[in-house]
């Protein structure tokens, strides 16, 4: 008997739950809306089609939960991951990519395999049989996240998610920036140097926050209110919330010498991230933004080194759909009052391209199990995959419930180590962490490895 899962969403967690779900013998049919209905952010039919940064965040699974989270997807052959290595860029630590072959190599990789569907469709309800995972992400349509709302009996959760704006790497003048990453990190020249800088003097940073603040910003809709998630604030919010803010933020000078000016430290500093290969495109780091097309313009321009940049994409901000899960999911991450149906994903409360991954193995994993009556025992909290489940299926609190990127305050404490807090034993402590999270790891996923194909 070959075993079915429809998966609906073609993002970073549908495509993922896909693969997982396929390469262990199951059909899979993804129901993806485009390109026949478009949303504000996406411009393709891609599947895993990036839309706001294109970095997958910090690839040190020693040091970092998110680079943790990284290996543990490696492990598991994560498609996300695989595909992030091939369109691989220079990013220092980071682990950034090529977004357009990235989503295209996805793409390819999912229509090509024997055991996977693809139906381009919207689905507007909620199915009432077979196994099914909930991907859509923060741009669910409109008539299935009033179909969620109505079952849940509960409204309808937001908060908004801004895009940050790319330049085209020609226009930016390089007699005022230079290229280095911060702290000069990286094992590579062009990792060392994977970034723009545009220094800014104490002048130039009063005049471009009082700009930010007098833009004219975009207009919400009749009964939305701005709930954003703070690892995503719009940079004008940022000013808002003190002149200094942005100088200990997105712009904080530290790390950086000028190469035009060594001995003349910037009051702050504006950095931008390769965002292709070709190194022809430029994204602003942390420089997401309500700003009206007009205002970005003439507001970055005022940028030391931006004065003629031109822009391939300006920023924008879009509404991003979230259940409350902790109040709504099981720990096998259905749906409690419709069992047959899994979510995963940022829809979920989790926030970021390799956290909604995450979910999506996760959920595909768990699906696979249940397809052959198999009760696999609960992921360790010790692993950060583990810390994300157990976070939005109980561990957060439902009255407060706000997406959550992972990080080491999600896992349980160190016992036995000897190993003190402070910031003083930090590396030492996370390294403990990490440590106990592959293992923990490695050893849960070999149980999954049990369930035939």
């Amino acid at each position: 008997m070959t075993h079915e899962l429809h998966i609906i969403g073609g993002g970073m967690a549908g495509s993922e739950a896909a693969w997982q779900a396929a390469n262990a013998g199951l059909r899979v049919v993804i129901h993806e809306m485009r390109p026949k209905v478009g949303t504000f952010a996406h411009r393709t039919g891609d599947l895993g089609e990036m839309v706001c940064s294109n970095s997958f965040r910090s690839d040190d699974h020693e040091q970092n939960a998110v680079g943790l989270l990284h290996w543990e997807m490696r492990q598991a052959n994560g498609l996300i991951m695989q595909t992030a290595a091939q369109h691989r860029l220079p990013a220092g630590g980071a682990l950034a990519v090529d977004r357009d072959p990235f989503a295209a190599s996805v793409t390819a990789a999912l229509k090509s395999h024997p055991n996977i569907l693809v139906s381009y469709e919207e689905i507007t309800s909620l199915p009432d049989d077979g196994q099914w995972i909930i991907a859509t992400g923060p741009l669910t349509s409109g008539a299935l996240a009033e179909a969620i709302r109505v079952e849940t009996g509960a409204d309808q959760l937001a908060f908004f998610d801004a895009i940050a704006p790319i330049v085209y790497a020609e226009t930016v003048n390089m007699d005022v920036a230079w290229k280095q990453s911060r702290y000069d990190k990286g094992e590579s020249e062009d990792e060392r140097t994977a970034y723009l800088n545009c220094p800014m003097t104490k002048d130039q940073y009063e005049a471009f926050i009082d700009a930010l603040l007098e833009a004219e910003k975009t207009e919400f809709k009749e009964g939305e209110t701005a709930g954003y998630f703070d690892g995503c604030l719009p940079i004008e919010v940022m000013a808002e919330r003190g002149r200094e803010t942005l100088r200990f933020g997105p712009m904080k000078p530290v790390g950086l010498t000028n190469a035009h000016d060594p001995a003349t430290k910037a009051y702050a500093v504006v950095q931008l991230r390769r965002d292709n290969a070709l190194g022809t495109l430029y994204n602003i780091v942390g420089f997401q933004t309500k700003m009206k097309y007009g205002a970005q313009k003439s507001v970055f321009k005022m940028i030391p080194g931006l004065e003629d940049a031109e822009f391939a994409r300006l920023g924008g901000i879009h509404r991003n759909t979230f259940i409350n899960s902790p109040t709504l999911l099981d720990h096998q991450m259905r749906l409690k009052s419709r069992p047959n149906i899994r979510f995963a994903g940022q829809i979920t409360g989790v926030e970021g391209y390799v956290e909604s991954a995450a979910m999506g193995l996760l959920a595909a994993r768990l699906a696979i199990a249940q397809a052959h009556g198999i009760d696999l025992p609960p992921v360790p909290e010790t692993t950060a995959m583990g810390a994300l489940v157990t976070h939005i299926t109980g561990g957060a609190d439902a009255k407060t419930f706000q997406p959550m990127n992972v990080n080491f305050g999600l896992f349980p404490p160190l016992e036995g180590t000897g190993i003190k807090g402070g910031r003083r034993n930090r590396k030492d402590r996370y390294k403990a962490y990490t440590d106990r999270a592959k293992a923990d790891w490695t050893a849960w996923l070999a149980q999954t490895e049990t369930v035939p194909a």
